[in-house]
């Protein structure tokens, strides 16, 4: 950034160290959002759309995983949408829900499930937990940091409807990395997150998911402003990368989304809830935007010493960074207006009988 006729002042520095005392704090907070991954977890073949038990997928069809990558000692406690924020997963196309034994939510799951046709690329969300409670309940990881093997596909699986001998989700295609043989990108946690709640994903009466995380009605989009997963906090199994998984999504399109979280953060005065959120339209006290949290992510300046830096950035290209800020007074009717600035600080203006 570039100051051109600076006048010192209290008034004005006094401004400028608030400021900056801002920008630290909003950086601490960002900063506790690393980043989003998204997964290419498997791409079914013409084998795996032969299983009618589960609805039927079609072939070429892509399997992704979403995970929000925190601080360590960051804890994810909830996804939602409300009234400024919404919600949204959608597709070019509908999404994949098996019909024999899909689930809206990724906890809801057993192992054995997790066996049978194509149950183990079902739509669904969750807060980290991919089965149910038990003496090994399962949580996601990238495949590549997933070294207890696997139990989902090949050998594993029951074969589907056809009862395929060598088994379904066997598809190594190298546009999915690691095979789900080798790799089921699920892991164990020590202790299990409590106090489960959802909103807004299932009809209050019937009970049933209408939405693209079941199998009741076929779609392509979800967008809500009021709902919500939460619990009491979910930490990623390896700490330290503290990666959680928050979707599972199939489909033969495109995807993107927008979330919205709510993670706890480890203080020397106590525990601090913070919520992120992917548009800034409105932002409340205990609020901050993450670019990270829209996808596709968008990448422009990230350097705030130009005039087209945003932070709805979430990556970088450098080519968009092109005019340098450069500090001053642009008010034509006072006495030191500066042509050349092109970042007005008011402060800095002075007028006639205050020229001195």
């Amino acid at each position: 950034m570039i100051f051109k006729n600076f006048i010192p002042g209290k008034y004005f520095r006094n401004n400028l160290l608030a400021a900056f005392a801002v920008f630290l704090l909003n950086s601490s907070l960002k900063a506790q959002v690393e980043n989003v991954i998204v997964e290419t977890y498997y791409i079914s073949d013409e084998q795996d759309a032969s299983d009618t038990t589960g609805g039927g997928i079609e072939s070429g069809s892509k399997t992704y995983r979403v995970f929000v990558d925190l601080a360590p000692g960051v804890k994810l406690k909830k996804i939602y949408g409300d009234q400024f924020h919404p919600l949204i997963f959608n597709s070019t196309t509908n999404f994949f829900n098996n019909k024999a034994d899909g689930q809206t939510i990724g906890k809801e799951f057993t192992k054995s499930r997790l066996q049978e046709n194509t149950v183990a690329l079902d739509t669904w969300i969750t807060l980290g937990q991919t089965t149910r409670v038990s003496a090994k309940t399962n949580f996601g990881v990238l495949k590549a940091n997933d070294d207890d093997n696997s139990f989902i596909g090949g050998v594993n699986n029951d074969g589907g409807s056809n009862i395929v001998t060598s088994g379904l989700l066997i598809h190594a295609d190298s546009l999915a990395g690691i095979p789900l043989t080798t790799a089921d990108g699920m892991d164990t946690l020590a202790i299990a997150p409590g106090d489960w709640a959802d909103y807004g994903f299932t009809d209050l009466i019937t009970g049933n998911d209408s939405s693209i995380f079941g199998s009741v009605i076929s779609g392509n989009n979800f967008e809500s402003r009021n709902a919500g997963l939460l619990n009491s906090g979910t930490s990623g199994v390896d700490p330290l990368l503290n990666h959680v998984l928050v979707a599972q999504l199939t489909t033969t399109g495109e995807i993107s989304f927008e979330l919205n979280i709510e993670v706890e953060v480890e203080s020397a005065t106590g525990n601090q809830t913070i919520k992120y959120v992917a548009r800034d339209s409105a932002l409340s006290a205990n609020e901050s935007l993450s670019p990270f949290l829209k996808y596709p992510q968008m990448c422009g300046c990230q350097d705030p010493n130009f005039l087209e830096f945003s932070e709805e950035y979430a990556c970088s290209n450098s080519d968009s960074c092109r005019t340098q800020i450069v500090f001053g007074c642009t008010d034509p009717l006072a006495c030191n207006y500066d042509p050349g600035a092109n970042f007005n600080l008011q402060e800095m203006c002075c007028y006639v009988g205050y020229c001195a």
